[in-house]
């Protein structure tokens, strides 16, 4: 392999790593998601 197809490789590689980490990052749950659920449990009971 040419040292050219190896940095496309790594490029690709990479940024499908960056790709699912901000998907991962986007579909996390947030503390403040959590404490909205817990306040509208609270409010209807």
């Amino acid at each position: 392999m040419s040292t050219f197809s190896i940095i496309v490789i790594s490029v690709i590689v990479l940024h499908l790593v960056a790709g699912f980490g901000w998907l991962m990052y986007k579909l996390s749950p947030r503390k403040e998601d959590e404490k909205e659920k817990d306040n509208d449990k609270s409010q209807t009971e």
